[in-house]
């Protein structure tokens, strides 16, 4: 569950603010990506661990409206997880995660929920849940077949046979630097950071850089593509967005290049709107962004 205040400006060390308004709405990484793929009417679902309270209902009621079968979330002794958001008037955020329920999600869950995994075919996965986990769920999706798409968030290093069992990267600035210890200020060292991926084993990788666009890197080449203008309200689910448009349209389409540009246009509806799920754009909603009347 994200817990939201909206302010002027992001806080410095020690400093007290003022908010404007505060909000507690459905969101998580997992439960965001989940959300963004469901709402653009790619069958999907989840595998995940709420609490049994009042939080935990509501994620689950809010991933059903989105069309996301709830099957696979599980509920722990522990109280749903939640995110300490502060945004800022040009929609810049802070997050804080406090994992509760999603750190109860154990490989033996992954293992009950298996037939979930034999059904898809791609498997989405980020780092809100425990790293063993999570580096389970990419394994045996690999071994069952299916494409693998992982988003590293919160940041951490990550080892060279998790990578190999990646077939698509995807993480912002932050996240790239953590894994790689290179700075991707440029396309050069950007291109560096994705080499050292790529001797580990990554097929490919999606840089989201914000303001900046995308950097699509296969077999050692850098394709950019650039961000849509948009007034921003709040940028919290972009980067949710911009995945859960890319792997439903991947489906539809096949061709990265054109899922990334659908991402983009997916986010960049997203980010006009507050809040994370709520925020998140229908298939009808993204045409008609592409195509204004």
């Amino acid at each position: 569950m994200d817990l939201t205040v909206r302010v002027d400006q992001l806080p410095g060390e020690g400093e007290t603010l003022m908010a404007s308004s505060s909000t507690e709405l459905p969101g998580g990484k997992g439960g965001n990506q989940a959300a963004a793929i469901g709402k653009l009417g790619v069958p999907t679902a989840m595998i995940a661990k709420v609490g049994n309270d009042a939080y935990g209902e509501r994620l689950k009621g809010s991933l059903q409206s989105c069309g996301v079968d709830t099957s696979g979330v599980l509920v722990s002794e522990h109280p749903t997880g939640m995110a300490m958001i502060t945004i800022d008037r040009e929609g810049r955020n802070h997050i804080v995660v406090i994992p509760g329920a999603n750190g109860d999600l154990t490989c033996e869950d992954i293992d009950s929920q298996r037939h979930l995994i034999e059904q898809a075919e791609v498997v989405v996965l980020q780092l809100e849940i425990p790293y063993e986990t999570a580096v389970y769920a990419l394994a045996l999706a690999k071994r069952l077949g299916k494409r693998t798409v992982l988003n590293p968030a919160p940041a951490r290093t990550l080892a060279p046979e998790v990578l190999a069992n990646v077939d698509m990267l995807i993480p912002n600035e932050h996240e790239l630097q953590t894994i790689t210890g290179i700075a991707p200020v440029n396309e050069e060292r950007l291109l560096e950071a994705a080499g050292k991926l790529a001797e580990q084993g990554t097929a490919a990788m999606i840089v989201t850089l914000g303001s900046a666009g995308c950097g699509l890197v296969r077999s050692g080449k850098l394709q950019m593509f650039e961000a849509v203008r948009v007034a921003a309200a709040d940028t919290t689910a972009a980067g949710d967005s911009f995945i859960g448009g890319y792997v439903a349209e991947l489906l539809e389409s096949g061709d990265d290049e054109q899922a990334i540009r659908y991402a983009i246009e997916a986010a960049a509806v997203t980010v006009t709107r507050y809040g994370a799920q709520q925020s998140l754009p229908t298939r009808s909603e993204v045409e008609a962004f592409h195509r204004p009347s």
